[in-house]
């Protein structure tokens, strides 16, 4: 009986104990950059990773200080040029607007009553001067008003696309304070940092080959824009290259695969990755970080071939396709989940 007694006792703490036992949370995704795979080219061909921008971005504020009551406008929407994008609170400026419109009205109508008097010779010539000047004044003071009402409401000087808002609804915003950045991006540009061994191989016309993962985009460059100051830390020269977007699906922010054509053979030599994509192992073995089709990341040791810009050829290890990880190794660890950023 004793026994029972113990076994059932000790039952009841073992439930107890697993019971008072946390559940194991579940942590969540590594947020990285990923890449595919793609070919390498022999000389010829120089592959640089590059940022899509906008071809111009205006700034729209407010001329006055103000309460902005309403935002007609969201982060990505397109907007035509004349379109409402804010609405200050108006209050004051009506009530400025209706006392402009009262004095007009009074110095129109004395202008009314003494012009008989002027018409007639009756009224001395500086008296009729100064009627004449507050007519004048009046009619500015109304123009002025007028304006300040209309300046209540922000339309878009520009077509384009909303990018950051700065001020909501409910806020004040300041005189020259930006409240939304419009983006042009019916062409856009694509920046990439060039080293200054391959600059020379480059000019305004040589072609070139853009590739958006992001959007399933590959197409040709236009003209080239080489930059004349160099980064004093990498010794490499912005370079941009003009896109055509007419249905605007290259957006800024987007990273892109520049691939520039500069003459000579054209083979297909394996796979190539970017060089930040490369990591090396305390023996020093390289890797890189290859997402499986769970997002989980495998260590998977590579084969350096050449290099071409900064890109690096794989001679093993990886498959043209494959998705590597080109940002944020520094979070992980063999299985970590990850998730595209």
């Amino acid at each position: 009986m004793k026994k029972t007694y113990l076994m059932i006792l000790a039952v009841g703490l073992l439930t107890v104990s697993c019971s008072s036992e946390k559940a194991p949370s579940v942590k969540a995704p590594a947020k990285v950059k990923t890449l595919e795979v793609g070919q390498a080219r022999a000389e010829g061909t120089q592959t640089y990773v590059g940022i899509v921008e906008e071809r111009e971005a205006t700034a729209v504020s407010f001329t006055s200080m103000g309460i902005v009551k309403r935002m007609a406008v969201r982060e990505g929407q397109a907007v035509a040029r004349g379109q409402l994008i804010a609405e200050m609170d108006d209050a004051q400026a009506r009530s400025l607007l209706k006392g402009a419109e009262a004095q007009m009205a009074q110095a129109n109508d004395a202008y009314q009553r003494f012009k008989m008097l002027h018409d007639n010779g009756s009224l001395p010539e500086m008296q009729w001067v100064e009627i004449e000047s507050k007519v004048a004044q009046a009619r500015a003071q109304l123009e002025v008003a007028r304006k300040n009402v209309a300046d209540c409401r922000l339309v878009a000087p520009v077509s384009g696309i909303v990018g950051r808002q700065q001020v909501k609804a409910g806020e004040t915003a300041m005189p020259s304070q930006a409240v939304v950045t419009i983006l042009d991006v019916s062409t856009v540009k694509v920046k990439v940092a060039v080293p200054e061994t391959d600059l020379k191989a480059i000019n305004a016309n040589t072609p070139s080959t853009i590739s958006v993962e992001a959007v399933g985009e590959r197409v040709r460059g236009g003209h080239i824009e080489k930059g004349v100051v160099a980064d004093a830390l990498t010794h490499t020269y912005d370079v941009r290259i003009s896109v055509a977007n007419p249905n605007r699906r290259l957006l800024p922010g987007m990273v892109a695969s520049v691939s520039f054509d500069t003459g000579g053979k054209h083979s297909v030599e394996g796979v190539s990755v970017p060089v930040t994509a490369v990591q090396k192992e305390a023996g020093g073995k390289l890797f890189v970080w290859t997402v499986a089709a769970d997002s989980t990341v495998h260590r998977t040791h590579v084969t350096i071939g050449g290099t071409r810009g900064n890109y690096v050829n794989l001679s093993s290890g990886v498959a043209l396709g494959q998705k590597v990880v080109v940002e944020g190794c520094q979070k992980l660890s063999e299985g970590t989940k990850v998730v595209n950023q």
